[in-house]
């Protein structure tokens, strides 16, 4: 049997049964009460137990982990406080990302597998711009051309514009103002560096699923200080990355411990101003990813910024104070004690306001999944840093890292640009009498002449097609459970 995760003591130490941490489970509370060192050592605790982690760094201090802990008072008298027995400072090993490339290993994903769904939100579109953006991924769809980053969708959304008339029967009206709002909302994705999120080589899931030569797992730390300054972004990619592993993974069913744990920080951004069909998707993959030995835990200020449906599938619970200064705060005290199966020993309304820092209300799962009764306890201090690594230790971390140079080069290969630009090159290089002789067709690229695709282009759209089928990252027409147009596979 697998060893249980120890995170707090009350009277005694209280633990977490990795057989039920696929349960998924809730940390909340204010800033500055102690969710952070929470975490840590939770995240601690699986990698421990062999399981990889995967959390975002929102404030920059989780980047710690990768160093040595030690030479900190506090934490000295809190291993002493709680009499842990076993506690030695160690480093845990550590897997730097970054989208921008700069604090960690670039993190890339294709415009197709990230789909119209999701790219919708992130681009806030609204559902007659929604609607256009599903028509231009299915005329990509239909051709056999990629999309892959964001030259490639500005070009199709240009080309079915520019050929809406041809289109409007099979795929709805596409307008030139929804063409141009999604095209604006491309420009600002790209001024907030979003673009370099899009492209290859895109980031293959099991790179985060590795153990180190201990067997331990490995802690995948998405550098998002950055990130968080576009908040649709940041929730959008991690989205992404939840709906990609439940596509991907086998099912397991429950496992003895997870086969990867999911940390998302600020949760209240995933579902801040999400439409209805995502909020639907987004619940259907949250309970049904625990299936594929995957545990998912939020991370959030208040509890009420989780919604109910999705509140009631987290099992495993870590409370830390809230504070009571707002009706809406009073309702999040409330809400939250009622969620926790009582104790007489503790009154939760009370103790939610007074706890102190790095003190919580905890609440786990036991053996046949039942919630435990609630107990007011101290966390136990984490073994690696408290607080940031510096940029040296970081970019020691990086350059020894299983995945060094694996993802630094970007590769650009042949897709709905390129092929869109050799259609209009080759059209503008001859005369409209020899076209029509020909018989090309250039779908109206050119203001619908009529043409056929001379030999190398024709190869270069059978190879992208090719690649299409071959590949895992070009098979655009099969998307994600959130990323594919109809919403299913």
């Amino acid at each position: 049997m697998t060893q249980p995760i120890r995170l707090a003591k009350s009277e005694d130490f209280l633990y977490l049964l990795p057989k039920m941490a696929n349960r998924h489970g809730l940390i909340a509370g204010a800033t500055g009460t102690g969710k952070t060192v929470t975490l840590q050592s939770l995240a601690e605790g699986f990698s421990d137990l062999g399981v990889p982690v995967f959390m975002a760094d929102v404030k920059g201090d989780l980047s710690g982990m990768s160093q040595v802990g030690g030479g900190n008072s506090k934490v000295d008298a809190r291993v002493q406080q709680l009499a842990i027995p076993d506690y030695a400072p160690a480093a845990s090993p550590v897997t730097f990302w970054d989208v921008y490339g700069i604090k960690g290993h670039p993190v890339r994903t294709t415009v197709a597998e990230m789909g119209p769904l999701l790219l919708a939100r992130m681009l806030n579109l609204n559902d007659i711009q929604a609607g256009v953006l599903n028509a231009i991924f299915k005329i990509a769809d239909d051709q056999g051309w990629l999309l892959l980053d964001l030259k490639d969708l500005r070009a199709m959304s240009q080309y079915a514009a520019e050929n809406s008339a041809q289109y409007q029967t099979e795929y709805g009206n596409i307008s030139a103002a929804s063409v141009g709002a999604i095209q604006r909302a491309l420009l600002q994705l790209e001024t907030e560096g979003g673009d370099l999120l899009f492209g290859e080589p895109a980031l293959n899931l099991d790179d985060l699923m590795q153990t180190d030569t201990k067997g331990r797992g490995v802690i995948n730390i998405l550098a998002s200080d950055q990130l968080f300054n576009s908040p649709r972004v940041y929730a959008t990619l991690l989205l992404w990355l939840l709906s990609e592993l439940f596509e991907k993974l086998p099912e397991v069913g429950d496992l003895e411990k997870p086969k990867l744990v999911f940390f998302f920080d600020e949760a209240h951004l995933l579902f801040s101003d999400a439409p209805q069909a995502l909020m639907q998707k987004i619940e259907q993959v949250i309970r049904l990813i625990r299936s594929k030995g995957v545990g998912v835990y939020f991370v959030s200020q208040n509890p009420l910024d989780i919604p109910d449906i999705v509140l009631g599938q987290l099992g495993n619970r870590v409370q830390h104070a809230l504070r009571a200064f707002t009706p809406r705060d009073q309702k999040a005290v409330n809400s939250a004690a009622e969620t926790f199966r009582t104790n007489p020993k503790v009154d939760v309304k009370t103790a939610i306001t007074e706890l102190g820092v790095g003190e919580a209300l905890v609440s786990f799962l036991d053996e046949k999944g039942i919630p435990s009764p609630v107990e007011r306890a101290f966390v136990c201090p984490p073994k690696s840093r408290i607080g940031p690594a510096t940029d040296a230790e970081r970019a020691a971390v990086i350059r020894q890292s299983l995945v060094a140079g694996v993802y630094e080069k970007l590769v650009d290969r042949e897709s709905a640009y390129e092929i869109l630009k050799q259609r209009a090159t080759e059209v503008a290089a001859k005369e409209a009498p020899k076209e029509e002789e020909q018989g090309f067709d250039w779908g109206g690229v050119l203001g619908g002449k009529k043409a056929s695709r001379s030999d190398s282009v024709l190869e270069s759209a059978a190879k992208s097609a090719a690649r299409a089928i071959g590949s895992q990252l070009g098979r655009s027409i099969i998307r994600g459970v959130l990323g594919s147009i109809l919403g299913k596979k």
